[in-house]
């Protein structure tokens, strides 16, 4: 049961901050929305695709977003600026989620509720605490599970148009340790903001250099004292930028190439020179930077297991009908082994369900949890996983040192974040581009 693809992990506070991500990176304003009062009439904004935009739709947004900035000490751009970022970002997001629906994604009420119930559990609710802790953030619960099915489809089309073509070779994880090891201090960590002057597909020259003198007309201000953050909110046109332009903590593999090599020789606080690239002009600042270093000790299960899925022709009940049959051949007393090569339904059943030894974050969170709660030689209860029904036995434990094993992992996992992020922005621009935006009289 490794954990290929992001199981939803979530808050209700920050509800689509963990596993499900920010699809677009400054998606997940809703989070924080209080929802407007009601209004008489909402006006029509603009159409995408014929799919209209209200005013509330822009006003739900701007409400959290200067919210966060007040929270934050930055003051706001004039409201036209935050207003432009908030209409383009709402054309990708409904943009993308035609494009879904125009090629076969649904997401399901069962879907939802599982999700839901996730969301509960691992912030230790019910789900009447649930509704109850939404209602003090003022966040209807039918709201909340539309924005929480948005969000989950937006992430299937990711993983569908995007993720399933990324590729890292152990070549390019061999390069990159070999890089990062030739280094004195070995890998470091970086705290990232940046902004982005786009400059469109078969630009004309006169364009680009619009656009650069731009993008030299910020930066000079930048260095002169102007807020990072608000300039980002207030000119960048990256999709991040509602949220300062903050990238948060990267590792150069999770980095642009472009801009892992001028972080590197940039110091704390600084702001780059304006760096180029097919999207346009970049301007980064280094917030800060920290050692990736020390060595990495956890302790690992080794454990077996036997699975039941649940699939389109395998019902719930079937599943966990399956499983409890399993668990009573086991307290029959048959090996666990013996019942794992006949009946489990993972690709682990030739080996008896052998999972060999499992580091923490291996499994998805409901798999590991059950895992944590057993001594050497128990067995658990059946229960549930978003991949079916499970039994686990604990053969033991132990402390190890996994740095070098760790190291190439992150390794893997950054660089394939990184061309993961790459090619999303690549999607979303395509995606964008492609929707036929109309504007109503007076609104642009």
């Amino acid at each position: 049961m490794k954990q290929h693809s992001a199981i939803l992990s979530l808050s209700f506070i920050a509800m689509f901050a963990a596993s499900v991500g920010a699809l677009l990176p400054s998606s997940h304003a809703f989070a924080q929305a209080t929802v407007a009062k009601p209004v008489m009439l909402d006006r029509i904004v603009l159409t995408v695709n014929e799919e209209a935009i209200t005013r509330h739709d822009i006003n739900v947004q701007k409400s959290s977003i200067l919210k966060r900035m007040q929270a934050a000490n930055v003051t706001p751009p004039p409201d036209s600026e935050i207003e432009h970022q908030i209409i383009e970002r709402l054309i990708t997001e409904k943009a993308l989620m035609q494009f879904a629906k125009e090629t076969g994604i649904r997401t399901d009420d069962t879907m939802i509720d599982r999700a839901i119930a996730r969301v509960a559990q691992e912030n230790n609710l019910t789900l009447e605490e649930l509704r109850a802790a939404l209602a003090q953030e003022n966040i209807p619960f039918p709201l909340y599970r539309e924005e929480l099915r948005k969000q989950i489809t937006l992430q299937r089309l990711r993983e569908r148009d995007v993720d399933r073509d990324i590729i890292v070779t152990d070549v390019e994880v061999g390069a990159y340790l070999k890089l990062v090891n030739a280094q004195v201090g070995g890998e470091t960590e970086y705290l990232i903001s940046h902004i982005l002057i786009v400059v469109p597909d078969q630009a004309t020259p006169d364009l680009i250099n619009e656009r650069q003198a731009r993008a030299e007309d910020i930066l000079k201000k930048l260095r002169d004292g102007t807020d990072f953050a608000q300039t980002a909110v207030a000119m960048s046109d990256a999709s991040d930028a509602l949220t300062g332009g903050s990238l948060g903590w990267r590792t150069p593999a999770r980095l642009p190439t472009l801009f892992a090599e001028a972080v590197h020789t940039m110091k704390n606080d600084q702001i780059s020179d304006i760096l180029r690239s097919p999207a346009g002009f970049h301007i980064l600042k280094l917030h800060d930077s920290r050692s990736r270093n020390e060595p990495k000790v956890v302790e690992q299960t080794h454990a077996r297991h036997i699975l039941a899925r649940v699939s389109e022709t395998a019902s719930e009940e079937d599943a966990k009908q399956k499983i409890e049959r399993a668990a009573q051949r086991i307290e029959a007393g048959e090996p666990f082994e013996t019942v794992a090569r006949l009946m489990s339904e993972d690709a682990s059943s030739s080996r008896g369900g052998d999972l060999g030894w499992v580091n923490p974050g291996d499994t998805v969170p409901d798999f590991e949890r059950a895992m944590a709660t057993l001594k050497p030689g128990q067995k658990s209860e059946p229960f549930r996983t978003p991949f079916g029904w499970h039994l686990i036995e604990v053969v033991e434990r132990r402390q190890q040192d996994v740095t070098e094993e760790y190291q190439h992992e992150q390794a893997r996992q950054a660089l394939r974040q990184r061309k993961s992020d790459e090619a999303f922005e690549d999607f979303l621009r395509q995606t964008r581009d492609r929707a036929y935006v109309e504007y109503k009289t007076g609104e642009r």
